[in-house]
């Protein structure tokens, strides 16, 4: 079956366009010859004959009467297909492929091609001839059903691709929609939890397009490791392991069962769901992080790949935190902490997922033992300073410290700290969230100590998306701050700066107007008029840029009233409970 010619109806034995054509044309009586082909090829029921004239009188027309029977007949058969479907047995795949090698010369014929592709949908291996015609003509293609579609793609990688494609550039897109949004003060992006996240459309359809496929699924992951890899982007992590969650959720065995990383990431899935790694769970973690053997090191890629996820990040540091402030509670030192030194071992092997992937030397990172002995001590003695300092503001004035002592709670931050922050990703991603912690709690002195640390930082970690959308958002609701110049010289002078100066300048363009669309009346008039002039996008910056920066321009020369800002935080959640954490166990 190389090519299926008119509408198929010959070759089946049913007279059609050809057989009408000739016999028109070859007879002298045309309308005798229309006659006789209505009574050979009509209902042949002989009572129906005697009630045909009735109709007429009606005004039913024959061709909108036999089209009635054919749809009404058609569902029924099509429910029919769909019974022998469900049903196992190679009786019923034998009744299948005899009744597709009937029918599918007729596939052209829009009436019954639902007929066709159901049977299609229902046969487990479809032969090549019939999926090369339905590859060749784009409407039958697009008609097809997505099981048909699987087996199509599994030989067909670059078509497979071109149907991904636009999925993943949407999934990218809403994820930046939420991070770039400057009317979002709600719907922030770590709200979400992971069961939400993964319910989103375009991680559902991936799952559907992808079935119980291991091949479509291998495809896929190949897909997201090399646009991480040509793009940096970390969103394409995030989708990693949310579409494998996604399956999981959906039970296809045939997958989870072969994904190496599946128990890794369900357990981690858990923790974050749950906000917490408690001791079996990070038993479980490590252990699966030992037992990776000699030769299947590769796992460590993808591995990286959920671990590079910024839901994953925030989780660790999240709990990193809040494990300090348990040791600060405790008078502990870090290095007696295991789970603590397990969550800094993930966020070096997540942090490293690009260089590991790129290089193809799939090795673990060691984390470096100095961030434990000292840089974590270093911040906590800074915490634990800033913790005095609140305390001391609240005592009535004769039972507060000397002004010696308060000066040296609100100096910079120890050397230690600003030292690892610039050579230790794994120390920028603590000390960024304990900055947002004091932001988090209007903390000016705590906040302006840590923050300018932060310009520095190793691999200009302070200044991705994530971390920039969140500090924003906790940077709003410290609106009247802006009116001091030395909070603005720390905010905009020390850190935005630097990351205007740095590869993600227009991101951080894009962050800092949004700032600006709340905050800009309680600026100095020469801070606000330096910032306008400092935030000027360029031809190379995209349109979306432009808009917000004309929109906010406008809004100043107007002086409208900037938007609502909610009084109550709880929606952004701290990353730094009070609560402490209970003493774990040994490992």
């Amino acid at each position: 079956m190389s090519k299926i010619t008119g509408t198929g109806l010959e070759e089946i034995g049913v007279p059609g366009q050809s057989f009408l054509r000739e016999s028109l044309t070859s007879c002298t009586d045309p309308l005798k010859a229309i006659e006789e082909f209505q009574l050979e090829n009509g209902i042949l029921l002989p009572s129906l004959r005697q009630m045909l004239p009735l109709l007429d009188l009606h005004g039913v027309r024959r061709l909108d009467f036999h089209t009635s029977v054919l749809e009404e007949l058609r569902d029924r058969l099509v429910a029919h297909i769909n019974e022998i479907g469900q049903k196992e047995g190679k009786e019923n795949e034998r009744k299948l492929k005899e009744m597709l090698s009937k029918s599918f010369p007729l596939v052209k014929v829009k009436a019954l091609r639902p007929v066709v592709m159901c049977i299609l949908r229902n046969t487990s291996h479809i032969d090549d001839k019939y999926l090369r015609i339905l590859v060749r003509d784009k409407e039958l293609y697009d008609d097809t059903d997505t099981e048909v579609k699987r087996q199509i793609w599994k030989d067909n990688q670059s078509l497979f691709g071109d149907e991904v494609s636009p999925l993943l550039t949407r999934y990218i897109r809403e994820k930046e929609n939420v991070l770039f949004d400057h009317n979002n003060l709600t719907n922030l992006f770590f709200a979400p939890s992971p069961k939400v996240r993964r319910q989103g459309e375009v991680v559902q359809k991936l799952a559907h397009m992808i079935g119980t496929s291991i091949k479509l699924y291998d495809m896929v992951l190949q897909f997201l490791r090399t646009l991480f890899l040509r793009t940096r982007n970390v969103h394409y992590c995030t989708l990693r392991a949310e579409l494998l969650m996604a399956l999981h959720d959906l039970e296809v065995q045939d997958i989870i069962s072969v994904d190496p990383c599946h128990k890794f990431t369900w357990c981690l899935d858990a923790c974050i769901r749950e906000k917490n790694v408690d001791i079996k769970r990070s038993r479980e973690l490590q252990g699966f992080l030992d037992s990776i053997r000699r030769g299947h090191e590769q796992v460590l890629g993808d591995l990286s790949m959920t671990l590079c996820d910024p839901y994953a990040i925030n989780f660790l540091a999240t709990s990193a935190m809040k494990i300090l402030q348990h040791l600060i509670n405790n008078e502990s030192l870090p290095r007696e902490n295991t789970v603590l030194i397990l969550l800094l071992r993930m966020l070096a092997l997540g942090l490293s997922a690009w260089v590991m992937i790129d290089s193809q030397e799939f090795k673990e990172p060691k984390l470096d033992s100095q961030v434990v002995t000292k840089f974590l001590p270093a911040l906590m003695s800074l915490m634990v300073d800033d913790q005095v300092r609140q305390v001391n503001s609240k005592l009535p004035p004769d039972e507060r410290e000397s002004a010696i002592t308060i000066i040296e709670h609100s100096g910079p931050p120890p050397d230690a700290c600003q030292a690892y922050v610039q050579e230790s990703s794994v120390a920028s991603i603590i000390a960024m969230y304990y900055t947002l912690h004091t932001a988090k709690h209007r903390d000016k002195v705590g906040l302006m100590r840590v923050l300018g640390a932060l310009a520095n930082c190793h691999s200009d970690r302070a200044f991705e998306d994530p971390f920039l959308h969140f500090l924003v958002s906790l940077l709003i609701h410290m609106g009247d701050e802006f009116a001091a110049e030395d909070f603005c010289t720390v905010i905009f002078d020390e850190f935005f700066c630097a990351g205007l100066a740095s590869g993600l300048a227009e991101n951080v363009i894009r962050h800092v107007l949004k700032l600006l669309w709340y905050v800009y009346p309680k600026l100095p008039p020469a801070r606000l008029h330096t910032l306008i002039k400092v935030l000027q996008p360029n031809s190379q910056h995209n349109d979306s840029v432009h808009t917000l920066y004309e929109t906010i321009q406008e809004k100043i020369g107007s002086q409208q009233e900037p938007p609502m800002i909610p009084e109550n935080l709880d929606y952004l959640e701290s990353p730094l409970m009070s609560v402490p954490m209970p003493t774990p166990a040994p490992l």
